[in-house]
């Protein structure tokens, strides 16, 4: 147990100081000068006091006024002076933290969101990464303070151990008993803290699960774009029962850690009891007998009232900083999850690209059931292929593979021969314009959701709308391609319609011109003459490049070269469509008719 925290506390804190020093030298400097000042603070107002007590007395004992009132005067404002010096630098060094531990909360959420897009893509869909990015996010922020909130227990606890080795020196002079006193009295207080932290690291984690499902429901709740699911289907009840269940869950969790809690507070508080009433009997005792003089008494009580709390603030922001560091090594945790994917770097050279599955079989992380076998399939340059098959027969997965998303479990897919994981991924993904059916826009213009990261070319982007049929439409808008998509962040944005957001994320594809193009069912919540003269136009659109289209409907399969029938994990049928239809009981033929009769009884 001791040698686990150890792995987290030593590397959390060099992680963090190396941050700090490395972003923001200012804070590390900041901090050591609260610690100076800290230390002078302490040793001023124990020592001053000492004296300034002294020469009390020894006037109202009969001693000459004018001999000792210079003295008192100088150790009042020496104790003035310091303390206003000392909150004036403690001030702005906290105005410091403040304006720092804003910057490393926004740093260190730019760097989970920087890891979750540059991971392989398979821990995204892994509950077990997203639980863990959970903790990263809520143990770096929430619950650890991040940068400032572990330096400051670091920094508290070096600033209280300074001050510690002062009074232990002016107490071992005077009142040497207590030490012990003291120290006992801490150590078991530190054995009931340390009781009491482990269960909030035990609650810690039973909490991050419950608040990641709790918040998915108050957000599926909160999310206008699910209004009309919710009201339609008067499923708000349902939905709001889940998000009180867990609510419910979080609470119950946190009266069960209090009162787990409990029975140690009440031990703290017997012990400081104890130590405040034996610390003052043996003092007393002391000035009374006549072995200390009444400034030694004052001394020594606040002495051992700096002891005691300084030891305590000690133990205290230990306990703290190894649990703020058990936090938020968390983030670090999440930052070393290391990707599986082979990374290559050969470039992807210009020209003609034919691809090439061989032999391709694929099981998802952790399932042992196989989603494709034995796909075996070869892609030409130009050719137009169609793939479909019923819901859940392997279309997706597919296309997934060839994006490499995931990595293939046994056989290889090549690109010109060469295996796809010997290329770079940034040069390798470039070969693709891909239209997933869960496609995602974003509130941002309607212009910047078509270029992304593609370089601005207004003459390309208006010929690219006019192709997908969305150019009238844009132009319609109040600010034209400028217009925000949806309202959440703008309220002159736009609610586009089902069928104009499909068309933006076609048009997103087409400006990207890259040589292969991927229809991924994306025109699903169409009907089908709507997705058949979509299909038709970006065929002819596409021209000479390389398209895949995917989908259980067979709007694209007339005009393409060939058509890969996916069922029972595998390709059963391939073909053109003159030859699948031909088949007798075929899986093809008799989509094709079940569709075609469909499409008949329609019109009719």
């Amino acid at each position: 147990m001791r040698k686990e925290k150890e792995k987290k506390i030593l590397p959390t804190l060099k992680f963090m100081l190396k941050t700090a020093v490395k972003n923001k030298p200012q804070l590390f400097i900041a901090y050591v000068l609260q610690v100076v000042v800290s230390f002078s603070q302490t040793m001023v107002n124990i020592i001053s006091s000492k004296y300034l007590v002294d020469e009390i007395a020894a006037i109202i004992g009969g001693g000459k006024a004018e001999e000792h009132i210079p003295t008192a005067i100088f150790c009042i404002a020496l104790i003035v002076g310091v303390t206003l010096l000392a909150a004036l630098i403690n001030y702005l060094v906290n105005e410091i933290k403040s304006v720092y531990s804003e910057w490393f909360g926004e740093y260190f959420e730019v760097g989970l969101s920087e890891k979750v897009m540059k991971m392989d893509f398979e821990h995204t869909e892994d509950p077990d990464t997203l639980d863990q990015m959970n903790k990263a996010k809520e143990g770096m922020s929430w619950y650890s303070g991040g940068v400032v909130g572990i330096l400051n227990g670091f920094f508290n606890i070096v600033s209280n151990g300074v001050n510690v080795l002062g009074v232990i020196a002016i107490i071992a002079v005077t009142c040497p008993l207590l030490l012990p006193i003291q120290i006992i009295s801490l150590v078991l207080i530190t054995i009931f803290t340390n009781k009491s932290n482990k269960l909030d690291i035990e609650y810690f984690k039973k909490l991050s699960k419950i608040n990641r499902l709790f918040g998915y429901f108050f957000y599926q709740l909160s999310d206008p774009s699910n209004g009309k699911e919710v009201r339609l289907f008067d499923s708000k009840d349902m939905m709001c029962d889940k998000a009180d269940y867990y609510s419910n869950e979080t609470i119950d969790t946190f009266r069960e850690q209090y009162k787990a809690q409990y029975k140690y507070m009440q031990y703290s508080n017997l012990t400081n009891g104890l130590r405040d009433g034996l610390s003052y009997f043996y003092i007393g005792f002391k000035a009374l007998t006549g072995a200390i003089t009444l400034g030694d008494f004052t001394m020594c009580v606040s002495s051992a009232s700096t002891l005691y709390w300084g030891l305590y603030s000690i133990v205290d922001n230990i306990a703290a900083t190894v649990k703020a560091c058990g936090y938020a090594y968390e983030y670090l945790k999440f930052d070393a999850i290391s990707d599986r994917m082979t990374k290559g770097d050969k470039p992807v050279s210009d020209g003609e690209h034919v691809i090439e599955f061989r032999n391709v079989s694929f099981k998802y992380p952790r399932s042992e059931n196989y989603v494709l076998r034995n796909i075996n399939i070869t892609i030409k340059q130009g050719e137009h292929l169609s793939v479909v098959g019923l819901n859940g027969a392997g279309k997706t997965t597919f296309i997934k593979l060839l994006c490499r998303m995931y990595d293939v479990t046994d056989g290889e897919i090549l690109i010109d021969n060469i295996n796809i994981k010997d290329y770079s991924d940034s040069e390798y993904r470039k070969l693709f314009s891909v239209v997933f059916q869960d496609f995602e826009l974003f509130a941002f213009s309607l212009k910047e959701n078509i270029i992304l990261d593609e370089q601005e070319d207004e003459e390309k982007l208006i010929k690219t709308l006019k192709m997908a049929g969305l150019y009238e439409d844009a132009m319609k808008l109040e600010n034209k391609l400028d217009t925000t998509i949806f309202k959440s962040y703008d309220e002159n944005g736009t609610e586009l319609s089902g069928g104009q957001q499909q068309k933006t994320a076609i048009c997103r594809a087409l400006y990207r011109d890259s040589p292969i193009v991927i229809l991924d069912e994306p025109t699903a919540a169409l009907d089908p003459v709507a997705e058949y003269e979509i299909y038709k136009h970006f065929n002819e659109l596409v021209g000479g490049k390389t398209a895949i289209y995917i989908s259980h409907r067979l709007s694209s399969c007339k005009f393409c070269d060939e058509i890969a029938v996916f069922a029972d994990d595998t390709i059963k049928e391939y073909g053109t469509h003159e030859e699948l239809v031909k088949i007798e009981s075929g899986i093809y033929s008799e989509m094709y008719n079940a569709q075609a009769k469909y499409y008949v009884e329609n019109v009719s």
